[in-house]
């Protein structure tokens, strides 16, 4: 059992004292089985995948009007396909994260990417709407380990010291991904820079070729995506770790293990997991009170009809989104070597969360509470800027969070980070569905000003939960034991 003096993470303690890892790899350094070229194609590759179900998810959004239209449906029976694929990634994340565990992150990716290729291809040929319904979660369900999976495969191959800046290139995925990999030396949404660009290539398609046409070109960008994963992306967790390593004779190995994805639940049970989950989620749901309902509130405000260009107001934010992941990952490793040093060398895995309230305390409340303000207020070509000025700084401020939480939880839960992100994605999923589904009620009822305050308001709590989480962590992580990754547990 843990205790409020128990050290954390036995390999990262060990860095401190020269001696990475013992054992099973013979010695050598853990974190030094692949070299820097390798880990900046394997980040590489787990960025694409984790970007690939914010692509299923975002770019759909867009085009639901030609959808409903040609399936002959209401649009709102059509959003169903949106509800439903956010239960298919909260589900397929318990799964594959799950059994990622028993064989590890290779096979498990290259499981889920055929199902997302049949669901793409499926959802193109969709001849009504319970077709594809069926094929969009069938889709979904298909790429949702990969962000869990991915920041699981950061923690096998960064040091801790080097972790919140390769966190910082998984987040920002794409674009920020091809940009700090060439500025920097290493690398949850996921990228929400993925979630800033989907709309913009779901709307260019619904408007200048068709939605199933884009549904085929997702289902080849599975199929290309397998081929990489399949030549390039090697098998990072630690030798020993996995659950089949743990089986005795060779019989047992080759026998299908069956995994409860619910047991990663459990991991809930944890105060400072639920504390830091519930934080990032108030971050992100400022980020969904600025985008989702932008054809309303911006497109209205400044008579912006066309989809593309609606599409293209994304951009601004995931842009700083890419911009607010590599500060913060790197921030975060800055923390984490001074407060280790200040102490002696002693470690505690909350230093790394020490710079979210620059994006927690000040960023995000400001800029959502300013873009209400202008576009309820101020019109033509100033507003817009402000407008998109605002949503620039938003998405500094959420990765500004989002980032070094990612890599606290790879932090503190050591070989079962997969599991622990695919657990509080799950937590988050289930509380961004209702808070996002009441954006629009609670804008035509309370109006824009009101709704972004309340966002804005809802961070700053966030925050004070960083707060808790950073002053009683060591007393928390002691009240329950979800299998932290102590040198106890190691030895």
């Amino acid at each position: 059992m843990a205790t409020e003096e128990t050290p954390l993470r036995a390999d990262d303690q060990q860095l401190i004292n020269g001696n990475c890892y013992s054992g099973d790899v013979d010695e050598r350094d853990v974190y030094a089985r692949f070299s820097r070229a390798e880990k900046r194609i394997i980040v590489t590759l787990v960025s694409l995948a984790g970007l690939v179900p914010l692509f299923v998810g975002g770019s759909f959004v867009p085009s639901i009007p030609q959808i409903a239209e040609d399936l002959q449906a209401s649009g709102a029976v059509v959003s169903l396909a949106v509800s439903l694929s956010v239960f298919a990634n909260a589900s397929g994340g318990l799964v594959w994260s799950g059994y990622a565990s028993v064989y590890g992150r290779r096979p498990v990716s290259l499981w889920g990417m055929p199902l997302m290729v049949l669901g793409s291809f499926g959802s193109a040929y969709s001849a009504n709407v319970i077709a594809l319904l069926f094929w969009r979660f069938i889709q979904a369900f298909g790429c949702s380990g990969g962000m869990s999976i991915g920041a699981a495969v950061i923690g096998d191959i960064y040091r801790l010291e080097e972790r919140g800046s390769a966190m910082g290139s998984f987040f920002g995925v794409s674009v920020g991904q091809i940009i700090t990999s060439i500025c920097c030396t290493s690398s949850l949404q996921a990228s929400l820079f993925g979630l800033a660009v989907a709309p913009l290539a779901g709307g260019t398609a619904a408007e200048y070729w068709s939605w199933r046409g884009f549904q085929v070109a997702l289902g080849i960008w599975g199929l290309i995506q397998i081929g990489l994963m399949y030549w390039f992306l090697p098998e990072t967790a630690h030798p020993g770790t996995r659950g089949i390593d743990r089986l005795k004779d060779e019989a047992s190995r080759k026998r299908l293990v069956l995994v409860n994805p619910f047991q990663s639940l459990g991991m809930l049970r944890s105060p400072i997991l639920i504390l830091v989950t519930v934080a990032n989620t108030f971050a992100l749901s400022t980020d969904y009170v600025l985008l989702v309902p932008i054809a309303y509130t911006l497109g209205i405000q400044y008579n912006i009809k066309s989809e593309t260009l609606i599409g293209a107001c994304f951009l601004p934010n995931g842009l700083g989104n890419i911009f607010g992941a590599y500060i913060s990952g790197r921030l975060s490793d800055i923390l984490v070597k001074k407060w280790r040093a200040k102490r002696n060398g002693v470690w505690y895995p909350e230093d790394r969360l020490r710079g979210v309230y620059i994006g927690a305390l000040y960023l995000i409340p400001l800029s959502v509470s300013l873009a209400g303000l202008t576009m309820a207020y101020v019109g033509g070509t100033s507003g817009l800027a402000i407008t998109l000025i605002c949503l620039f700084t938003n998405g500094v401020g959420v990765d500004m969070v989002l980032t070094p939480n990612g890599s606290y939880i790879v932090d503190l839960m050591g070989v079962q980070s997969a599991e622990a992100m695919a657990a509080l994605t799950a937590l988050r999923s289930l509380l961004l569905a209702p808070l996002s589904a009441l954006i629009v009620p609670s804008i035509e009822l309370l109006g824009i000003v009101a709704t972004n305050v309340f966002a804005a308001l809802l961070a700053l709590i966030g925050y004070s939960f960083f707060w808790l989480t950073i002053r009683y962590g060591n007393q928390m992580r002691a009240y329950v034991d979800v299998g932290y990754a102590t040198i106890e547990r190691a030895r």
